[in-house]
């Protein structure tokens, strides 16, 4: 249209028409198409040939330029110009990566690359570029593109329409169960491990038989996923969820063993010489030595990495008495030696992505092949039908041999020749052209006997083509005679072994069951050590160094255990905290140990009292004293069930704090000690059971500034009173004239005004004791050389601390408890084997 201003001048205005879009209606529209064009043509592999795009673009181009398993490598940048020059558009470092992916013996389970140069370590070094490396097709990729120039699969225009590409390659090889996949798309991603050829050929074959055939017998056939790298794969349960549900956990542990050191000057060691899938190696070592000097991992004193062209194989070298299996079972929890795998079948099925059970996996491969073979049949047919056609032309002019020449020669052109042919000889076009096509000196030459054998072979080829053609069930039968071939041609061993469920592995599986000393010291460092450490020696002796400690820091109990216990560690908050012995790092008689909160998960509190434990029963009890009288009695099996983080044991009054613990059967009598040398007894039974996290009641009535400091069982043949200056006594049960729970108690030992008591044992008379200072000076003597002294005395000494020392603790050795041995759990129940002393 056109207007004037007004300067009468005209000008040219075009109307545009703009109609309103909504953006949020665009953005939806624009993102689903991005995401989709994300899903099926770049991220997702398709569930017949297990390929994504690049990867089947890749393979395409190098059997289309003929770089075959039969020839010579060619150079990788030839190949990727090739494959991004005709079919991928998007970048060679996504091609060579892909193509370096498929030759990384570390990254396929079976590598359809072959590869010359440097692509790659498990160390997570990078490939050569691409200027360097050659490579070639390995004979298994080119199974899945055999039969390809046979019309069995689809092809479409490439990016240009200048080509065509396959669509999906005809996968002789089921390559997505046997090589996995791994991809992120958008708002999805697929996790997909690798198996072994034989066992998947096996379950194809299986499914071919009976398509509904159970996950429980597929099994049998395919164990569970097959990696590279070998590894364990602990327990089947996971496996099964991925079978029936298309996802689910799996756990795959590295290969080590435990191996006796080469020098006897030094601890065992630990030989790694399998990692867990797609575990960078070099990583793996680096975080491991970081753990090691933060002292998250402890026992070992030198890793060496000795891998080589042969294998992996790394080695721990382990301090002198550490635990090779705690530590190897602390790699396994704290490090990459163990990995728990997501795995998620996500496949495109029919241009739309699936998450896929093994069924549906298999099922789709097989709907595939027979696609693929129905389309082969049909092409070779064809061919066929079409050769003897020609032959039975051929047979015709042989038998007239002098006539068709006298024709063609007759003829001045090609055209008057082949219709000379057709009308004399009862020819067609096709069977005249045939004749033509040839020189005349073979044609003369043709031999009739030849051509009628080529012509018997075609026509039993027919026949069997449309045999196969004729039922599907005949169709399934040549899909199971070439897996066949597959798995006899390409299968090899499994490499992934499969061992016990990590929830059926223990470390009380592989640990020797011996009574051991444990240590805690009032700044929470605990340790373990055999018993034989310390040497016997008579009453009154000055000891031997039993552990160092740190400035300030002392020895606040000690008890025997058995390594395979439980240690119920109670802290003065009155929470609990489940332990194995075990997991105590063992130490040297003078070593200060390792800080409790390493191994516990504390909460602003310390471990004041630790009872090992064997066995959780109903018909014993664990019965609570706090520092200012309070008595609880609750069944051992309301703590059965550990927690990583502990629970409430008790409920504390204020200011009021959990002393100690003893373990009971409530048929016996009850002494509590405070720490001015005060007892009471009193049976246990006047102590009625609750449940965790109760108050209790009073068990001793206590005069001003006085604490609770021991409870004892009335068992055995004295009550062993021992106060932190060295002084002891043993005093007959009978000298403790019962009192009702709740009273003020009597004078058990005389105590000077700068001394308190610090232990109430029960002993016999063959036992033994162990004692230590707060400097960590440790005695072990007979209890029998211990006088026998009544109420109110003050006893014999026992031990003569240096100077500015005090005792600490004491604990009882049973006789018959050597180290070594194992405590029984009947002499277990009747000896008071926790000791908690202040």
């Amino acid at each position: 249209m056109t207007s004037k201003d007004s300067g009468s001048t005209e000008v040219l205005s075009i109307s545009h028409r703009v109609e309103p879009i909504s953006i949020e209606r665009e953005m939806k529209t624009s993102y689903i198409d991005y995401a989709m064009s994300v899903i099926i043509g770049r991220a997702i592999p398709d569930a017949r040939d297990g390929l994504k795009p690049v990867h089947r673009r890749s393979l395409f181009a190098m059997w289309e330029m003929g770089n075959t398993s039969d020839k010579p490598t060619k150079k990788s940048a030839r190949v990727v110009g090739e494959v991004m020059g005709k079919f991928h558009p998007h970048g060679d470092t996504s091609i060579y990566d892909t193509i370096v992916k498929m030759a990384q013996p570390f990254s396929y389970r079976y590598t359809l690359v072959q590869g010359q140069g440097n692509f790659g370590s498990v160390d997570g070094d990078g490939a050569a570029a691409m200027r360097y490396t050659e490579v070639r097709l390995n004979p298994i990729a080119e199974e899945l593109l055999s039969d390809i120039e046979k019309e069995t699969v689809t092809f479409v225009p490439n990016f240009d329409e200048s080509l065509k590409e396959p669509v999906v390659l005809p996968a002789k090889v089921p390559n997505l169960l046997i090589n996995g996949s791994d991809g992120i798309a958008v708002g999805m991603a697929t996790k997909m491990p690798p198996h072994n050829l034989k066992e998947v050929c096996g379950a194809v074959i299986q499914y071919l038989e009976n398509p509904q055939v159970s996950v429980d017998e597929l099994l049998k056939i395919m164990q569970g996923p097959d990696f590279p790298t070998g590894g364990l794969l602990m327990g089947t349960k996971g496996v099964r969820d991925v079978y029936t549900t298309g996802q689910g956990h799996i756990i795959v542990r590295g290969v080590a063993n435990i191996e006796d050191s080469e020098s006897g000057n030094r601890g065992d060691r630990i030989i790694v010489t399998e990692l867990p899938y797609q575990v960078n190696k070099a990583q793996w070592i680096a975080n491991i030595a970081t753990m090691i000097k933060e002292k998250r991992i402890d026992g070992i004193s030198d890793i060496r990495d000795e891998s080589d062209k042969e294998g992996i194989r790394v080695v721990f070298e382990l301090r002198k008495g550490s635990m090779a299996p705690v530590i190897l079972n602390n790699l396994y929890k704290h490090t990459q030696l163990e990995l728990s795998y997501w795995v998620i079948n996500l496949a495109i099925v029919d241009n739309q992505p699936k998450v896929l059970n093994l069924h549906s996996l298999l099922a789709s491969f097989v709907q595939h092949r027979i696609e693929v073979i129905r389309r082969r049949s049909e092409f070779d047919l064809k061919k066929a039908q079409e050769k003897v056609h020609i032959l039975d032309g051929l047979l015709i002019a042989l038998v007239k041999i002098d006539q068709v020449i006298a024709t063609i020669r007759a003829s001045d052109t090609v055209e008057n020749a082949r219709s000379a042919l057709v009308m004399k000889f009862a020819l067609d076009e096709i069977q005249a052209n045939a004749i033509l096509s040839m020189q005349l000196r073979r044609l003369a030459a043709l031999e009739q006997q030849k051509i009628i054998d080529e012509k018997k072979g075609l026509e039993t080829e027919i026949l069997r083509l449309n045999q196969i053609l004729s039922s599907e069930s005949n169709i399934r039968n040549e899909i199971r005679r070439e897996t066949l071939e597959v798995a006899e041609k390409f299968g090899d061993k499994r490499r992934t072994q499969i061992a016990l469920d990590t929830s059926d592995l223990s470390n009380e599986d592989l640990i020797e069951d011996k009574t051991v000393l444990v240590s805690l010291t009032t700044a929470n460092y605990i340790k373990r050590t055999d018993l034989d450490t310390y040497r016997k020696q008579r009453r009154g002796g000055h000891g031997i160094t039993g552990m160092t400690t740190k400035e300030e820091d002392f020895v606040d109990s000690v008890f025997v255990a058995g390594m395979k216990d439980y240690l119920l560690c109670f802290t003065n908050l009155g929470r609990v905290y489940w332990l194995k012995v075990y997991d105590i790092p063992e130490s040297s008689r003078v070593a200060k140990g390792k800080p409790i909160v390493n191994l516990l998960d504390l909460q602003s509190e310390i471990v004041t009292t630790v009872i090992p434990i064997r066995e959780f029963r109903n018909d014993r009890y664990l019965v609570f004293v706090t520092k200012l009288g309070q008595i609880i009695k609750i069944t051992q099996d309301e703590f059965s069930n550990p927690r990583s983080v502990g629970t409430n044991a008790i409920k504390l009054k204020n200011q009021d704090q959990l002393v100690d613990v003893i373990q009971t059967d409530s048929t016996k009598e009850i002494v509590l000690t405070t720490k001015f040398g005060r007892s009471l007894r009193f049976h246990e039974k006047t102590v009625r059971t609750v449940g965790r996290n109760a108050q209790g009641v009073r068990g001793i009535r206590l005069k001003s500034e006085d604490t609770i400091q021991a409870i004892t069982l009335v068992e055995k043949d004295h009550l062993l009173t021992v106060t932190d200056v060295g002084f002891a006594k043993r005093t007959e049960f009978d000298e403790f004239r019962g009192h009702g729970r709740g009273t003020g108690g009597v004078i058990n030992i005389l105590t000077d005004r700068d001394s308190t008591v610090i232990a109430s044992l029960a002993v016999s008379d063959s036992d033994e004791i162990v004692v230590m200072t707060a400097g960590g000076v440790v005695l072990r003597t007979k209890v029998s050389e211990i006088s026998t002294r009544g109420r109110g005395t003050r006893g014999v000494k026992v031990m003569r601390p240096e100077e500015n020392d005090r005792l600490v603790g004491v604990v009882v050795v049973p006789p018959d408890v050597e180290s070594g041995e194992v405590i029984p759990e009947e002499t277990k129940n009747e000896l008071n084997l926790n000791s908690k002393i202040f």
